[in-house]
């Protein structure tokens, strides 16, 4: 074979290698890393588990409710719910026997943000994709959370008793500190009164998003503070029932416009909140949004499945898509205050369930 052949022939296989390298790199640069996700998912099809943190809140037996309702509607097979019953270490071993069961994705509401790591953790080195709900973890991979800003929550209940109260005590009932949820809503609230509202006082309990706790220590804390004139319930699905019931074995729960009427601001937007501020008895919600939690976990679970990624900005939902600290994506949904004014609207989800 003449040399000018061979020098042709070489000089050909260095350009193909070199074009298909480029080519390669450019499908690798425009996908991410889908291809290893699709592989190690089954291409979007196969069993979805969805762990539930706890199911004493109406909120979450509502989540829970619009479940299968929604896997039937995004085409997601989901195999029954699994609740973890507040306890973080049971929501680790509930990962564990999902992931033993062959599930190809996993949608879990964690209850601490740093414990959830370990199933997570577990959950990557099977190669099954995690979306986080409500909770994002401290650290560990998931797809994507899904979740409405807790710092608007605290920041709304702020401005509300800030705007109707102007002076006086006002007591948070906090949620977890252990979930960021709990410490991003404390914090918004405090940094925020601080900020704009330096009349009013705050007064803390911490509650763990446990009912009896939360009445037990609201009922010490009247009986040396019987001038309270503002109460934020950080979880109206826990919190509600107890503060409605101490304050009236107090004889100091007064409707709205009544001399002694204390202003509640709550989260949640379960119905019993609605009820609450029809009655006068609480002023304002948070409506976090129990149904499309449900449909946007499992949408994100199904597109992480199939080796789809996402970008940081506006979504088609009215929601954007934002990058947390930690390099995780989170779809921060919208989160509505109800008050009186609109507590009727039928596009709340809370006027839609019983």
């Amino acid at each position: 074979m003449p040399a000018s052949t061979v020098r042709k022939r070489s000089r050909s296989r260095i350009i193909g290698a070199t074009a298909l390298a480029a080519c390669a790199s450019l499908m690798l640069a425009a996908c991410g890393s889908t291809k290893d996700t699709a592989s190690a998912s089954g291409g979007g099809t196969g069993k979805v588990g969805v762990i539930l943190p706890l199911l004493t809140s109406p909120f979450w037996q509502s989540y829970n409710d619009y479940v299968p309702k929604m896997a039937k509607s995004e085409g997601v097979q989901v195999l029954k719910t699994v609740n973890s019953n507040s306890d973080p270490s049971q929501q680790i071993t509930d990962i564990d026997n999902e992931l033993t069961q062959g599930v190809k994705g996993l949608v879990v509401a964690p209850l601490d943000s740093a414990a959830i790591q370990a199933g997570l953790d577990q959950a990557e080195r099977k190669g099954v994709p995690v979306v986080a709900v409500d909770v994002a973890p401290d650290k560990g991979k998931v797809a994507m959370v899904v979740r409405a800003d807790n710092v608007a929550y605290g920041e709304k209940a702020c401005d509300y008793l800030g705007q109707h109260i102007g002076s006086g005590k006002v007591v948070q009932i906090m949620g977890d500190l252990a979930s960021v949820n709990g410490r991003d809503r404390s914090e918004a609230f405090r940094s925020c009164v601080k900020k704009k509202y330096p009349r009013l006082k705050v007064l803390e309990i911490p509650a763990k998003w446990e009912s009896d706790t939360a009445a037990a220590k609201l009922d010490t804390l009247l009986n040396a503070n019987p001038d309270i004139r503002g109460i934020y319930l950080q979880a109206g699905g826990v919190y509600l029932a107890p503060t409605l019931q101490t304050l009236k074995s107090k004889n100091m729960l007064k409707t709205a416009g009544q001399k002694g009427h204390i202003a509640i601001v709550s989260n949640d937007g379960i119905p019993q909140e609605f009820d609450a501020i029809r009655k006068g008895q609480i002023d304002a919600t948070v409506s976090q949004p129990a149904d499309a939690y449900a449909k946007y976990g499992l949408y994100y679970i199904k597109a992480a499945m199939a080796g789809k990624t996402f970008k940081p900005g506006k979504t088609d939902h009215g929601s954007v898509i934002v990058r947390l600290p930690s390099g995780i994506l989170e779809d921060q949904l919208p989160a509505p205050l109800v008050t009186k004014a609109n507590v009727d609207d039928p596009k709340l989800w809370g006027n839609t369930v019983g």
